[in-house]
């Protein structure tokens, strides 16, 4: 048997400290919880003054911003224990001791500290905008004052989930044509680099003048082979460019709103924002949050800026008094079969579950045109890989061929 000092909270508010005999932690806390009290600290007293390396960074280290795959794994552990009727002092304390990453323990530590001195977990989780998002604080508000936090979580592992699904799907679908792009600048800048002058000397034998075609990339051969330190930099502010060029608020907009007249591409970009658009209204909705703070928390999902604009715009619309399947058919970016499912729900006071079943429309309709860009991109990879070989190919055997019909 050991000694075992604990800190434990009376009637989930008053703080009490003791000491109490037991063979390992596990039989420790059982015993404590046998008394009544809810531990939140557990220690065995040899070993008091004792710290891991890990704990050392836990009480010192600063909470950092949470990624997506963070939050969901915070909210599942949180949800599950919650489930089993865990009180929210111990769940946290739980992940503090074992979730893998350390900002999640940190933050699941910075929370315990704040709602152990007396704050509401919504009130704590408000005070960490950058690592939660105003859309979670949002709905676990919601949850917290109408006493369904459990519900709550549910709702909010399901959207991170879905959300996660989408951002999988747009990416996955994006790889294949990065990789055939970065694939065939390596291997222009591989023939330009150690092709080409290969065979100057031959060519500068022939006595004769190149095409065209042949003598410009022959000369960018040469040159990058000269002057190679010019490669890395290029590229590197090729890169840097398009990043510049997304990131910075006028040029983005222009992006955003050219993209939306693209075929397909614009069909993507639609549904992709909308489907957490919808998602989240749809769970922020059934948490019982009113009609002008869904809409807002919704809104801050939506990353394309011409779709965001017109969207605020229909909820000022709605906030005048206006219906909001009328007020979102106004912005004509969003699909018909959206606002016709909207607009029934309205009517027949079912609204819920109407954008519940906005949402599945909307992920079968982005499988489809996942799918079918998808196919499409395989072709015009092929088109341009092949473009880009007989180009090369005519640069280097144009003046053999010349050569030949000439003698």
């Amino acid at each position: 048997m050991a000694i075992y000092n604990y800190i434990a909270l009376k009637n989930n508010k008053d703080i009490v400290k003791g000491k109490i005999d037991a063979a390992d932690l596990r039989e420790a806390r059982a015993n404590i919880l046998k008394l009544g009290f809810v531990p939140t600290k557990v220690y065995e007293e040899k070993a008091k003054g004792a710290e891991t390396e890990s704990d050392k960074k836990v009480r010192a280290g600063k909470v950092h911003k949470l990624g997506l795959q963070d939050r969901i794994d915070f909210t599942s552990t949180l949800q599950i224990l919650a489930q089993s009727g865990i009180p929210i002092i111990e769940s946290l304390m739980f992940i503090e001791n074992d979730a893998a990453k350390l900002k999640v323990r940190l933050v699941a530590k910075e929370l315990r500290r704040q709602i152990m001195a007396g704050a509401t977990f919504a009130d704590t989780v408000a005070r960490y905008p950058e690592q939660f998002g105003q859309i979670y604080i949002g709905l676990v508000k919601a949850g917290e004052d109408s006493g369904e936090l459990e519900k709550t979580l549910q709702r909010l592992l399901e959207l991170q989930t879905k959300e996660a699904n989408i951002r999988g799907k747009v990416i996955g679908t994006l790889m294949y044509p990065m990789f055939v792009i970065v694939l065939a600048v390596i291997i222009v800048l591989v023939m330009l680099m150690f092709v080409f002058p290969v065979f100057k000397e031959m060519f500068d034998g022939m006595g004769k003048e190149l095409p065209w075609i042949t003598a410009t990339l022959m000369s960018a051969g040469i040159f990058l082979k000269t002057y190679w330190f010019f490669v890395p930099i290029i590229l590197g502010s090729i890169v840097g460019f398009c990043t510049f060029i997304m990131r910075w608020q006028p040029s983005k907009r222009k992006v955003d709103e050219y993209v939306l007249k693209v075929p397909l591409l614009s069909d993507l970009i639609q549904f992709s924002n909308f489907a957490n658009f919808v998602a989240v209204m749809q769970v922020a909705y059934d948490a019982g949050v009113p009609i002008i703070e869904c809409l807002y928390l919704a809104n801050m999902t939506l990353t394309n800026h011409t779709l965001k604009t017109k969207v605020e715009s229909a909820t000022l619309k709605v906030q005048q008094g206006q219906h909001l399947s009328v007020a979102l058919r106004s912005t004509h970016v969003m699909p018909k079969m959206i606002l016709f499912m909207i607009a029934t729900g309205e009517q027949s006071g079912r609204l819920g579950d109407m954008l519940l079943q906005a949402t599945s429309y909307i992920d079968k309709k982005l499988d489809t045109i996942i799918d079918t860009m998808t196919k499409m991109i395989e072709p015009i990879m092929l088109i341009v890989i092949g473009s880009i070989v007989l180009v090369l190919a005519l640069a280097l055997y144009l003046p053999l061929f010349n050569s030949y019909m000439t003698d």
